[in-house]
């Protein structure tokens, strides 16, 4: 395209312009640093000195018009957007309103409940030591309850956490009785199907006094289920084994679907299984630094997907990660 035709073409199209948009598109298109017109100024050394110069001046001319042309156009598109009337009564744009994950208004009603009884809230690392995760919450390397979880190891002793119980142990470290105090965070473990995820995540509690019963860690888990579940719903408590709490239970909220009558949704038991929890293990407060003969104390952990599928009625634990709106959007 010759200088003469590039001109022509360009005011043409910039007199039909309708936009500001459409100018800055022009405007890259003819006086960009690809554009046609610097396209033409770059060739000007292939052409004859005397033919150079003359070519060179008109296309410096052609440059300063299109600038020109550019630039009233603008403001005459701005003055006539200003001029037009606007309708207050036309309908304003909508933005989609963001919610929270399932798991996010989960902690967040349990941080509640938990400041509400005065316990304060921590979190600690992810990657953690052989020492912390198993050792002193009394779960040496040949201890079988090693066998209840595949651990991701990095060697060198590291791995990825398989619970939160790490962090109460670093707090004792820190902290003098009385100890008050909920953990939380994510936990990683080798399993997946539709009740189980390589990722997840868990609250645990941590209280420690001079006076602490077996009866006051069960109120608690009252206090949370209800502030959980509903003020209707009941607890109960099943002898099991942890090593690092004795004696150790497994803990059930009555069915919310059926009062506690049994149906599918619970086994026809009547009671859903939510947490562990237990009176925390002698050696487990000595590894803490803490006298476990002056002390006592109890702990409760739970996976923060597991109380959610039970409140909302989710089956698939994977529906937590798949990142469709659809899902988030019903909470």
């Amino acid at each position: 395209m010759n200088l003469e035709d590039l001109s022509k073409k360009a005011k043409e199209e910039i007199s039909k312009s309708r936009s500001s948009g459409e100018l800055s598109v022009l405007q890259v298109k003819y006086l960009g640093r690809k554009g046609e017109l610097t396209k033409i100024l770059k060739g000007l050394s292939a052409l004859p000195v005397e033919k150079r110069k003359e070519v060179g001046r008109d296309a410096n001319l052609t440059k300063k018009e299109l600038e020109k042309l550019i630039e009233t156009k603008k403001h005459d598109l701005l003055a006539s957007t200003e001029k037009e009337p606007i309708d207050i009564s036309a309908p304003g744009t909508k933005y989609p309103i963001g919610h929270l994950h399932p798991v996010t208004r989960i902690y967040n009603e349990l941080f509640e409940i938990s400041r509400g009884l005065g316990f304060d809230i921590a979190e600690g690392p992810e990657v953690e030591t052989d020492w912390y995760n198993f050792e002193a919450l009394n779960t040496p390397k040949d201890h079988p309850a090693r066998d209840l979880q595949d651990t991701f190891y990095f060697g060198d002793d590291l791995l990825l956490r398989t619970h939160t119980s790490p962090v109460q142990i670093r707090y004792m470290e820190n902290r003098k009785p009385p100890i008050r105090v909920v953990v939380y965070g994510r936990v990683y473990r080798r399993d997946s199907d539709t009740t189980h995820t390589p990722m997840f995540h868990q609250l645990e509690g941590l209280l420690i006094d001079e006076q602490t019963s077996f009866t006051d860690l069960k109120g608690t888990l009252e206090y949370f289920a209800k502030g959980i579940f509903g003020q209707d719903r009941k607890i109960r408590l099943r002898p099991h084994y942890f090593p690092f709490t004795e004696p150790s239970a497994e803990v059930d909220v009555s069915c919310g679907l059926c009062g506690g009558k049994g149906c599918r949704s619970c086994g026809h038991s009547g009671w859903l299984e939510v947490l562990g929890a237990g009176m925390v293990h002698p050696n487990v407060l000595e590894n803490g630094g803490i006298d476990s003969k002056k002390y006592q104390g109890f702990a409760f952990g739970m996976g923060i997907e597991r109380i959610a599928m039970l409140k909302y009625g989710i089956d698939d634990l994977r529906l937590f990660y798949d990142g469709d709106l659809r899902f988030v959007e019903q909470f």
